[in-house]
């Protein structure tokens, strides 16, 4: 299966994306200053009589302390490229990935995103295991944005692209843990958006069908489709991504092509740098 059916995409700018602002044509996902912050509430009453001293003193009952998460990020991502975020644990990579799908609104900053935008973060996350395959194909499907005309149309596509005919009446609690992988991933890849995100999703069920995956993947591409994909497998997104972007601590640290990106993690990593 390809993409070839997608509408015609603009092609990514020569310009350097790693700048905000870059290149001439609206970009497909823009970070402008973003920043994000999550709160941990410590407690400092660990008994009733203190608390209703600390009430009637007006005292805090609990701390609020911030966590930067990201911190100041601005990055561009042109239509039609694929882009890499990688870093250690805890760099801010699928935060930032959520912001950039919508679903963590930034503490401060701005967020810019164009066409029609697929995350895939979590797969299967809306499945229900009493549903049969045929059911939770139309509750992901909603969850990711079809209508039900849409899912009825890409029913046979996704159906066959899982390799699953014959489970698909059947409750999914007595899915394996890959069949179900494969069900997710086919709707999101079926799913035809200007934007995919993905989140440590490459390495779903058996090697056929990652290398299906990653075919259909190539396609998308090729076909114009713009990625962002968070990933630890480097030598997966080396074959898909074009430029990298390495996060630590939440702020940009570096950007630039695939192998000149990857190639100085990890060599940080092995203590060369």
């Amino acid at each position: 299966m390809s993409f070839s059916t997608a509408p015609a995409r603009t092609s990514p700018t020569s310009s350097d994306p790693a700048r905000p602002g870059a290149g001439t044509d609206a970009a497909a996902i823009e970070l402008r200053g973003v920043v994000k912050r999550f709160y941990h509430y410590e407690h400092r009453t660990t008994r009733l009589s203190e608390l209703f001293v600390r009430v009637l003193k007006r005292q805090a009952v609990h701390v609020r302390t911030a966590h930067f998460q990201i911190s100041g990020l601005s990055m561009r991502v042109e239509r039609g490229e694929a882009v890499a975020l990688i870093g250690a644990n805890g760099a801010g990579k699928s935060t930032a990935l959520r912001i950039m799908a919508g679903i963590y609104p930034p503490s401060e900053g701005k967020v810019l995103r164009r066409g029609r935008l697929v995350a895939v973060l979590e797969l299967g996350a809306t499945f229900q295991p009493d549903l049969s395959g045929t059911e939770n194909v139309a509750l992901y499907a909603a969850a990711l944005g079809f209508g039900r005309r849409e899912v009825a149309a890409r029913y046979d596509e996704i159906v066959a692209f899982a390799e699953i005919q014959e489970f698909m009446d059947v409750p999914l609690r007595y899915y394996s843990s890959g069949m179900r992988a494969r069900l997710a991933f086919a709707v999101a890849l079926c799913s035809d958006p200007d934007t995919l995100l993905l989140d440590e999703v490459l390495a779903v069920g058996d090697e056929s069908f990652r290398g299906r995956c990653m075919e259909r993947l190539h396609g998308f591409h090729e076909a114009g489709g713009t990625m962002v994909i968070v990933s630890h497998d480097l030598d997966s997104v080396r074959t898909l991504c074009s430029r990298a972007i390495w996060l630590e601590a939440g702020r940009l640290r570096m950007s630039g092509s695939m192998d000149e990106v990857a190639s100085a993690y990890e060599a940080e990593a092995r203590g060369e740098a």
